[in-house]
């Protein structure tokens, strides 16, 4: 979301002029509290918990998102891009067919939501150990991790590192680091006199932003650790992670399954659930074949 604005500003007085609009205004942090998302699902009569999980080693404390229901087998981990939060998924939280496959499980990435929000932890393996120890805490089997943007590769990585994982869906995912774009507003993130004018969520996505391309870079040579099927989704028109990062995850990872969405661009995971749902159908019925 921060990269759809910014992409169209050019000049430094248009920044300035935004980033005064944006610190004025709190509600522009894309996140819900516990009361809100509690009171959403209740409305729509889907019992929801959230919990939160602690790494200490990390000063980290991460809010999930939990529907569950005892008969199902799989478990759905959602991870969003940024800045965004675990409400970004809630056109699949509430989807009742996907709540009678599997049981869902969004993520507050570390320094957004209420996951101790503006705490950035932008390297992505840290995250994607907390993650990890997260599957481990809460005993969950047969995962499929998914992830958007930021989120695509955190959810490759993730498999990478723990054997729960089943199945992994990227969508739009930034994970070629040859490719990876350098937004001219998310400077601003970095300067000590701009800074302090922007919001919080966006000093965690310009800081991530910044080192994304060198993160990448460091497990270039690592994806072959991920064996589980992975699906990649991506929309042919994406103007903010090209279309071809495709060639990379093709040449990357040996079971591969490419999507391309006709005429989208990089909004697709939450504007345009209908195009992600019947992968995810296709991944929990691969797991269940497998693992009956």
């Amino acid at each position: 979301m921060l990269y759809f604005i910014f992409r169209y500003i050019k000049t430094t007085s248009q920044y300035l002029a935004l980033l005064l609009l944006l610190s004025s205004c709190t509600v522009l942090q894309w996140r819900d509290s516990d009361l809100e998302i509690k009171t959403t699902f209740q409305e729509k009569n889907i019992p929801t918990s959230i919990t939160y999980f602690e790494v200490g080693s990390l000063d980290v404390k991460v809010r999930t998102q939990h529907i569950q229901d005892k008969k199902n087998k799989i478990n759905i981990i959602f991870l969003h891009g940024s800045p965004s939060s675990l409400s970004a998924w809630n056109g699949y939280l509430k989807d009742t067919t996907l709540l009678k496959k599997a049981n869902l499980h969004a993520i507050d990435r570390p320094g957004y939501g209420y996951s101790k929000f503006g705490k950035e932890l932008p390297e992505i393996e840290p995250q994607a150990l907390v993650i990890s120890k997260l599957i481990n805490h809460y005993k969950l089997e047969n995962v499929i991790t998914v992830g958007a943007s930021y989120g695509g590769p955190l959810a490759a990585r993730v498999a990478a590192i723990n054997k729960k994982v089943k199945g992994v869906i990227m969508i739009s995912p930034a994970i070629d680091p040859n490719q990876e774009k350098n937004i001219w507003g998310s400077k601003f993130t970095q300067y000590w006199l701009t800074r302090w004018l922007v919001p919080r969520g966006y000093r965690v996505a310009g800081d991530e932003k910044t080192i994304h391309a060198s993160e990448m870079a460091k497990i270039d040579g690592q994806w072959n650790k991920v064996t589980v099927p992975v699906i990649h989704i991506h929309g042919n028109e994406d103007d903010l992670v090209p279309y071809t990062n495709i060639e990379y995850t093709q040449e990357k990872f040996s079971n591969i399954e490419i999507v391309t969405t006709p005429n989208t661009g990089h909004e697709i995971s939450w504007a345009r659930p209908e195009l992600i749902k019947p992968s995810i159908y296709k991944m929990i019925e691969t797991i269940e074949t497998s693992n009956p």
